[in-house]
């Protein structure tokens, strides 16, 4: 019965459009069911359906009231997914617009027809409290990103920056950001249905709801968001079927105006095993990077933290760890909190010495007191000089030699960068150091005891790594 009404809604059809367009959008549509007046028909893609009803709606109205009479109403079976041999095709069941039932629909779905997986989804925003903005600490190397988050915020899906889109290495503030814009929708516009998610999360619950037959709810779910947080996309790679339905995801929640927020470990350029389109849509809104905090921002996230936990740490201990941890911010943190820690369970007193106790300790990859500290002494032992002399301000020209050796070698053996090596000599700017490390190589190049001195230096100084 179904296949008759079809065949004979397309000799309808076909006498109103050109043969072309006919062939395109109309052969490839198959008559699934008909029930209660209303004709299912099955369309290929997301894309394809959303054409027929952008394009062709009223055509179709017609057509359907001409052979199942007012009362006809259409459906769409829309394939999310073809499958293989062993996996199933996915479809999703679509009203289409025209039906005067549609504003009983929820976004064009039916009602959730399994409320236990919808409690499993939890219809909650999933943010933490903590992050805020007034805790997030600006700098040079966030301030484009704080900027557009709050501009969100204030106006989630209403300004250009839709999709957002915060990119940047670990620990450089990336969820604190975007879940501080969460949390600032929360406040602001208290209606806002606003879902915090990471996206192998949301791999698992696209897995489950596959596993379980529960698609449309979980699709039903996401697409009535009004702001959707999806943190680390780039775990999406090479997950084609959850790339698939985060696509009609995002393009639903586009066109209608919500806001999409994303995080990435890299620019949406350089995202590796994400479809081509979906990667373009990223770009169609705002990308922001976060970069590693430069010293003044390192300054004042610690003095925040000192702050929030009603600690004082003198100056010199906080200048310290701001000069030495240049890697990201939860290192940075981490570290300060370890001291807070150390210092209240042995009751002992922050000074510098426990410091860099804790650095020497939990910083990887740094090695403050095995590197700068240990070449200092192994240069000023080899060259026969006070160590505290490197740190000093004589130009002694035997001091001079041992501390651009001591530089020299601070910069290969270290991850510190120029600016935190002239501040563990004495404070000299990074100017100091790039012409220390030019006049070792000079001297390379054209002294061959001093090229004998060197070569010893680094034997030992291996030595040392080797043992570390």
């Amino acid at each position: 019965m179904h296949q008759k009404i079809w065949e004979n809604c397309l000799l309808f059809i076909r006498e109103s459009i050109p043969g072309q367009s006919f062939k395109t959008w109309f052969e490839p549509i198959q008559p699934l069911k008909l029930e209660s007046d209303v004709l299912t028909i099955q369309v290929p893609s997301q894309f394809f359906y959303e054409w027929l009803e952008e394009n062709y709606v009223h055509l179709l109205k017609q057509a359907i009231k001409r052979e199942i009479g007012p009362n006809g109403r259409l459906e769409y079976s829309v394939v999310m997914d073809r499958g293989d041999e062993v996996q199933k095709p996915v479809t999703i069941n679509v009203s289409g617009s025209s039906n005067s039932q549609n504003a009983n629909r929820v976004n064009g779905f039916d009602q959730y027809k399994n409320p236990d997986f919808l409690v499993k989804l939890k219809h909650h925003s999933d943010l933490n409290p903590t992050y805020r903005f007034d805790n997030f600490i600006e700098g040079d190397c966030n301030r484009l990103a704080r900027s557009a988050g709050f501009a969100v915020a204030q106006k989630p899906g209403v300004t250009s920056f839709n999709p957002l889109m915060f990119y940047g290495g670990v620990g450089l503030g990336k969820t604190h950001l975007v879940q501080a814009i969460g949390n600032e929708i929360k406040s602001e516009h208290p209606g806002k249905r606003i879902v915090y998610v990471a996206s192998e999360k949301f791999t698992n619950q696209f897995i489950e709801a596959l596993r379980n037959n529960n698609i449309q709810d979980f699709i039903n779910y996401f697409r009535e968001v009004d702001v959707l947080i999806l943190d680390d996309v780039q775990f999406l790679r090479d997950k084609e079927k959850t790339q698939e339905i985060f696509f009609h995801i995002f393009n639903h929640l586009h066109q209608g105006g919500k806001q999409i927020i994303m995080t990435s470990d890299c620019a949406p350029k350089d995202l590796k095993g994400l479809q081509e389109r979906l990667v373009s849509r990223f770009k169609w809104g705002l990308t922001a990077d976060l970069q590693q905090p430069d010293f003044e921002t390192r300054m004042a996230i610690i003095q925040k933290k000192m702050q929030e936990d009603g600690i004082a740490i003198p100056d010199q201990v906080v200048e310290y760890i701001a000069y030495t941890v240049d890697t990201n911010v939860r290192e940075l943190e981490g570290v300060v909190i370890s001291l807070i820690a150390h210092a209240s369970l042995t009751k002992s007193e922050v000074n510098l010495e426990l410091a860099k106790q804790i650095l020497k300790n939990i910083v990887t990859d740094i090695d403050s007191e095995v590197g700068i500290d240990y070449i200092q002494k192994t240069v000023s032992d080899y060259f026969n000089v006070p160590q505290d002399d490197l740190k000093a301000k004589t130009r002694k020209k035997e001091i001079v030699i041992a501390r651009q050796v001591a530089m020299y070698f601070s910069k290969d053996y270290t991850n510190h960068s120029l600016k935190s090596i002239g501040y563990h000599f004495g404070g000299r700017d990074h100017s100091t150091v790039i012409h220390a490390v030019q006049s070792v190589n000079d001297m390379i190049d054209t002294n061959a005891k001093f090229r004998y001195s060197i070569d010893e230096l680094k034997k030992k100084l291996k030595m040392r790594t080797a043992i570390v």
